[in-house]
């Protein structure tokens, strides 16, 4: 079945990250079908229709108000993974961002009156990390390293709605495909005439486009029978290779450079280099199963889309 939104809602939700690429289209596409939406921000927003509450989640500050007739609350803060090296303390703001924010939340609804009765929170496909060709589903351990120590905590402090017998559901995002984010970055070196595969170019990239991430949210509000944790990511994973063609071949452009190897972005990035060397080839088949159809299954066809 494709998912398909219902037209007129009274429910309220209240998201954090809402500023964020998915923030925005999410808000968008829950205003268009008549939901209240608030945002929990550091700063006061600009949007009219949205009413936006204040929080500092490093110095514990909330507005307890930010919770009053709110029905379900998505989660979607965190510092950006990618914006800068993972010294200690980055590593523990990354972490901190995502986790100490939902506790805020979670406090809060422990000391105050309220009518939530959902939690639905982004986690990331960096709780499997780099497994080469292994596929991977929702039943597979997480790895050991720090992409993946941050998915697990992260998780786990959303879990605690466990707690206050709230229904949780969990998506580990992949690589989301739009005008912006990793893709943008992807396709500068391709319009400058560089682009090339990155190390051996063989490592798995579990995409997804926008607007099936959209899709994928609106399902989780609008089923209150969907639970539990789910693979963001396209049925079709490609490989770096593949995508760079693809990105090249969306573009017009020639792809004539070598690849980059693989110990020059090790030295560019450190530890951080995972991220576009790590392969996770990652199974999107238990979404499928819960009745999630894809609007973008295939990498052209989403290309396609996004570059218009």
């Amino acid at each position: 079945m494709n998912y398909e939104p219902s037209t007129m809602n009274s429910k309220s939700i209240l998201l954090t990250g809402g500023t964020g690429l998915i923030g925005i289209t999410l808000t968008r596409q829950l205003l268009a079908l008549g939901y209240q939406v608030s945002h929990l921000s550091r700063k006061a927003g600009k949007d009219m229709q949205v009413k936006t509450f204040l929080w500092d989640v490093a110095k514990g500050e909330i507005d307890a108000r930010c919770i009053d007739d709110v029905d379900i609350v998505i989660h979607l803060a965190g510092a950006g993974i990618a914006d800068s090296r993972w010294t200690d303390d980055r590593k523990k703001e990354i972490i901190e961002s995502r986790t100490r924010s939902i506790g805020l939340i979670y406090h809060l609804l422990h000391t105050k009156k309220h009518k939530i009765n959902s939690i639905i929170s982004a986690s990331a496909i960096g709780y499997y990390s780099d497994r080469d060709d292994e596929l991977l589903t929702e039943n597979s351990p997480p790895n050991t390293d720090f992409m993946a120590q941050c998915c697990v905590d992260w998780e786990a402090a959303v879990d605690e709605a466990e707690t206050l017998n709230l229904r949780i559901v969990k998506f580990r995002t992949g690589v989301v495909l739009n005008n912006g984010g990793a893709l943008k970055q992807m396709a500068l070196p391709v319009k400058l005439y560089v682009g090339s595969p990155l190390g051996s170019g063989k490592q798995w990239i579990p995409w997804i486009h926008w607007q099936d991430v959209v899709d994928m949210y609106m399902l989780a509000i609008e089923n209150e029978s969907f639970a539990g944790v789910y693979n963001m990511v396209a049925p079709n994973p490609v490989t770096n290779k593949q995508l760079t063609q693809a990105i090249a071949q969306q573009l017009q452009k020639p792809l004539w450079a070598p690849k980059v190897p693989a110990f020059i972005i090790k030295l560019l990035l450190g530890e951080m280099s995972t991220i576009v060397l790590g392969s996770t080839r990652v199974s999107a088949q238990k979404i499928e199963d819960a009745g999630f159809s894809f609007k973008y299954p295939e990498i052209e066809t989403a290309l396609k889309e996004i570059y218009g």
